[in-house]
């Protein structure tokens, strides 16, 4: 019998399509965005009866979908709802039939032979969310799309962008709207090659070997994963990627769900070549769409254990993305130790996690998704980022620009940002958690401070939705602890989790500018609601073209109590990136990210128990 939380099946997939399509509600055009189980209903629905699918699908060309949710197994509709003037993801079809489009396009084509491109095969085109384009795109499904030269295919085409050449093309029509043609710049020389073939290994590299003879220390049951104290249930949305349900510790509960709702892509070039250029990653593209299968050796390493998903594809079939999600053990360093000076006993432990990870590749770019648990009962999140930037070629001569620094000889890559936002539906020993914000200041100088040294925590509840838009401090090590009010330790303490971030940016884009109203979400670090079913998405449920102001800003408007509720914490952090001639042509990884640790969850530290090294040696 599957979990109630599981992904759906092949057959549930089929079924939930054939049940859509039986409506006779659709014409024979329309096509599927995403088809997934739907969670909204797992409080309390339990086994095979309590499932549900939620259907979105495109019925025709106009900006337009609809949203089904069909029973199973009985495979009967239950809730039907027409979304007029939304967009779904980019649909792949549509971005390869905007391609075919620009191929026969005569202006496209004098453009490409104005720069002395007239093999069609040497063209590589990259269609992108096109952002809000007003009256142009008014119901329409439009991309813009940007040019690049291969002269081979295996070539990397970034590093030959066809600058001065873009267009707009209605998806769902296959209509091309608009060329835009500045004019030719020159073509970059460099190849940009990452191949071993012209770069030969540097010698010296031992070999490592990560064995464990007995198997890995973790047991898989279906989608659910147990490993020192922790379980938790794990699986691939289309969109969110990787996605965690009741992860709880020794028994004890701590989140109900978490993944990564939202995340932005915003460039920082006012030009207008590319001050157009921003991407929602998740609701424009969709991480677990574009998940890798993962291969041993190159993107895990150690004693795997792999996950396939089971998606369906655009068609309503149901297609398997093999090794989609890894799961593994690895050494993490000293878990704690100490050195006792008088009587000269030491005791060390090595710290071990799990390790659950999944890696998308979204146009340009390689994100890697590495949920990591330790035995001291704190996990945390880390995001990888690598592949190759966003180009741009510089005519010879140009005036240095700070918004489009040079990587290399005659190319340039805008700076940007990467912002994601977390969602994180708590559960913190039980449903109704509060959250507060801590931090860490001097106390006044006075009879009770009299040296001036003191300093210590200072705690405000976050009350209400408009008090709880809050950002990061580092000078005051501020976090958020996350706490059930009706369980306490044997302290007397109330029972907490601790959100703690990294430095980390908030949106740079100005309030005036379009994606600051499109991705209001990044312009805050913390973000509390009371849980909602229907509130899934910081940026809402449909972001592409959107004029903003969906999501996040649209629920706390109501400035909802957060006191004696169940509460879900939406947390933004990323990186900006400053382009650096070392990100060329491929990037090394750059990481981010935040932790929660316990915080009186435990009367002690609960790795204690850990065992000591076995081969420890001078």
């Amino acid at each position: 019998m599957p979990h109630p939380l599981d992904p759906l099946s092949a057959d549930e997939i089929t079924a939930a399509v054939a049940a859509v399509r039986a409506t006779g509600r659709l014409a024979e055009g329309a096509w599927f965005s995403t088809v997934t189980v739907d969670d909204a209903r797992s409080r309390g629905a339990a086994g095979p009866a309590g499932r549900r699918a939620r259907v979105v699908a495109v019925p025709g060309p106009e900006a337009a979908v609809v949203e089904a949710t069909v029973a199973l197994p009985a495979g009967e509709v239950v809730g039907w709802v027409d979304h007029d003037g939304v967009r779904p993801a980019l649909g792949f079809g549509e971005a390869l039939g905007a391609i075919v489009a620009l191929h026969e396009h005569p202006d496209v084509l004098a453009a490409l032979a104005a720069r002395g491109i007239t093999d069609l095969d040497q063209v590589q085109i990259d269609p992108w969310p096109a952002g809000d384009l007003g009256a142009v795109a008014e119901g329409r499904r439009v991309t813009r799309c940007m040019f690049f030269h291969r002269a081979a295919p295996n070539d990397n085409g970034y590093a030959r962008p066809i600058e001065g050449l873009q267009a707009v093309v209605d998806m769902g029509r296959g209509e091309v709207l608009e060329v835009i043609d500045t004019g030719p710049v020159p073509l970059p020389a460099d190849p940009g090659s990452y191949y071993p073939e012209d770069h030969p290994p540097r010698p010296g590299l031992a070999p490592l070997a990560i064995v464990q003879p007995e198997g890995p220390g973790f047991t898989v049951d279906g989608q659910v994963v147990r490993w020192q104290g922790w379980s938790l249930h794990v699986s691939l949305d289309p969109l969110e990627g990787l996605v965690l349900r009741d992860v709880a510790y020794g028994g004890r509960s701590v989140l109900r769900r978490a993944s990564i709702s939202e995340m932005v892509v915003p460039y920082g070039d006012p030009g207008p070549a590319h001050g157009w250029q921003n991407a929602f990653d998740v609701g424009e593209w969709g991480l677990g769409r574009l998940a890798n299968s993962l291969e041993l050796g190159c993107d895990c390493l150690g004693e795997i254990r792999y996950l396939d998903a089971v998606l369906a594809d655009e068609a309503g079939a149901p297609r398997t993305i093999a090794n989609a999600i890894c799961l593994h053990e690895e050494d993490a360093g000293i878990g704690w130790k100490h050195h006792d000076l008088l009587g000269g006993r030491t005791e060390v432990r090595r710290k071990r996690r799990l390790v659950v990870s999944s890696i998308a590749t979204v146009g340009n770019y390689d994100y890697g998704f590495y949920w990591q648990f330790h035995q001291d009962a704190s996990l945390e999140l880390e995001v990888r980022l690598t592949g190759i930037l966003s180009t741009a070629a510089v005519a010879p001569g140009a005036a240095p620009d700070p918004a489009l620094p040079l990587v290399g000889a005659g190319l340039a890559a805008p700076v940007h940002q990467h912002l994601f936002c977390a969602r994180l539906d708590v559960a913190v020993d039980g449903p109704v958690n509060e959250v507060h914000e801590v931090d860490v200041a001097p106390l006044p100088a006075g009879p009770d401070n009299p040296a001036a040294n003191g300093f210590a925590p200072v705690v405000t509840p976050l009350a209400s939705e408009a008090g709880a838009r809050r950002r990061t401090d580092a000078a005051r090590a501020r976090s958020w602890r996350i706490v059930n009010p009706a369980v306490r330790n044997a302290l007397d303490q109330p029972v907490a989790y601790r959100l703690v971030p990294r430095a980390s940016p908030l949106l740079l884009a100005g309030p005036e500018a379009s994606v600051a109203a499109r991705a209001a979400f990044a312009t805050a670090a913390l973000w509390v609601t009371p849980y909602a079913p229907g509130e899934r998405r910081a940026a809402g449920d449909f972001p592409n073209q959107h004029v903003g102001g969906a999501g996040l800003p649209a629920w706390t408007a109501a400035d909802r109590s957060l006191v004696g509720t169940e509460v879900v914490v939406w947390h933004t952090f990323g990186v900006s990136h400053l382009p650096r001639p070392e990100d060329w042509p491929v990037m090394p990884v750059e990481t981010t990210g935040f932790a929660l640790l316990p915080s009186g969850f435990h009367e002690r530290n609960p790795a204690l128990d850990v065992p000591p090294p076995e081969h420890g040696h001078a």
